[in-house]
């Protein structure tokens, strides 16, 4: 568990935002190196934890900021800036937080609140390998005795070797061994990372977002108290932000990496030569480079104001929550999402033309910008995002809700 000399509080959004851009700067300075290496960030994870962002969603009641969902997102976007590998790391605490306050006890709420506010990191073990639809989960939770026993295996399970707890969604199961559907009701279990029957393989082996230890978490009848299982099924059964929220920090990943490959860009062009049609002896003054620089720029500004935008729709509708109120802001964030994913790769293949040739140097590492991006985008298709979005456009019809909207 979390060592609690040196952690800080968050009280305002301004500080939040400074810390984020603190942790940022001192993200980026190694990122390049831990993706060669393929080298865990467990100094920047333990920064991370005692930055105290960890923390920024803690309701007020339990000693927490609270912070609008807009400040969230732009924290979200700063640590992407830095390294996309690290800010996708805290992406499911967040959610599953959200998943607190929404079906938890109070009981419930006031220990695992009390535990983020001393510093633990939450991560996720929802996602499973086929052949079974990702709206199945195979793993069960079974009542027992003394509450349940949990068994399966999960897959990119971001974050777990990092994480004090692991949150793992599961089929419940009546015990009469009937293999779990899309329909079978689902929980969430929180379960300390050295429980027995837990285990967690270092075996993420994607070509991008190397460093987000998204490797493998099996679970031999691990046993579950009663007391940290929280329903998940019912948070789709009324309107709820929680996919939206989800959503909008996996957008500002994307539009974080967006902005760092822009930077990325203009520092490569300041290095850059000319081409010799353009008459000029720096770069940054060929016309045809100037072109490029002004469209790549509109496209990221604007991934970070619908990003923003979006962000404010949340939080409106958080404050008169209805089906319609819900809509709108699911929408407003799958429109955030696609335009993030769009800039992120566009950013990140640009770059090497403002750069020109040397800027494909294998040493220069800057093709982890594209491959983070590449493989962060490969998250919740943009083409369903873009089917709803165009339904709620021509007839007014509410996106369904669930976790990727």
């Amino acid at each position: 568990m979390t060592d609690l000399a040196g952690l800080a509080r968050i009280t305002s959004t301004d500080q939040a935002l400074v810390t984020a851009a603190r942790l940022s700067a001192t993200f980026a300075a190694g990122a390049s190196a831990r993706d060669v290496d393929r080298a865990l960030p467990h100094e920047q994870i333990r920064a991370l934890k005692d930055s105290g962002l960890l923390a920024l969603t803690v309701p007020v009641e339990y000693g927490g900021p609270d912070v609008p969902t807009l400040v969230l997102a732009e924290v979200f976007r700063l640590l992407a800036h830095g390294d996309p590998s690290l800010s996708q790391i805290p992406h499911s605490h967040f959610t599953f937080l959200e998943a607190l306050r929404l079906q938890g006890t109070e009981a419930q709420q006031a220990f695992f609140y009390r535990l983020v506010l001393d510093g633990a990191l939450f991560a996720n073990a929802q996602s499973e390998r086929g052949p079974h639809p990702i709206d199945v989960d195979a793993t069960t939770l079974l009542p027992s005795d003394d509450g349940y026993v949990l068994s399966g295996r999960k897959f990119y399970s971001t974050g777990a070797l990092f994480a004090d707890w692991l949150i793992i969604r599961a089929s419940l199961s009546d015990g009469s061994g009937t293999v779990p559907t899309a329909a079978t009701p689902k929980a969430i279990a929180f379960v300390p990372r050295d429980a027995a029957g837990l285990t967690i393989l270092d075996d993420w082996d994607g070509m991008g977002q190397r460093t987000t230890a998204s490797g493998t978490v099996t679970l031999d009848s691990v046993g579950v108290p009663a007391e940290h299982v929280v329903p998940f099924t019912p948070i789709f059964q009324q309107p709820t932000l929680y996919g939206a929220r989800a959503q909008l920090l996996h957008a500002a990943i994307d539009v974080g990496i967006g902005t760092a490959a822009l930077d990325e860009g203009v520092r490569q062009a300041a290095k850059a030569r000319p081409h010799f049609e353009a008459g000029v002896s720096d770069a940054a003054d060929d016309p045809t480079l100037v072109q490029v620089a002004g469209e790549l720029t509109v496209a990221v500004r604007g991934a970070q104001a619908l990003l923003a935008e979006a962000a404010r729709q949340v939080d409106t509708a958080r404050a008169d929550l209805t089906a319609d109120s819900a809509a709108a802001a699911s929408i407003a964030v799958a429109v955030a999402k696609v335009s993030a994913v769009r800039t992120s790769l566009e950013a990140s293949t640009t770059l090497f033309e403002l750069g020109g040739t040397r800027s494909a140097s294998a040493t220069g590492n800057l093709a982890r910008y594209w491959r983070d991006a590449r493989t962060h985008t490969l998250h919740d298709a943009t083409r369903w995002k873009l089917h709803h979005v165009g339904r709620y456009t021509l007839s007014g019809t509410n996106p369904p809700r669930h976790g990727q909207l």
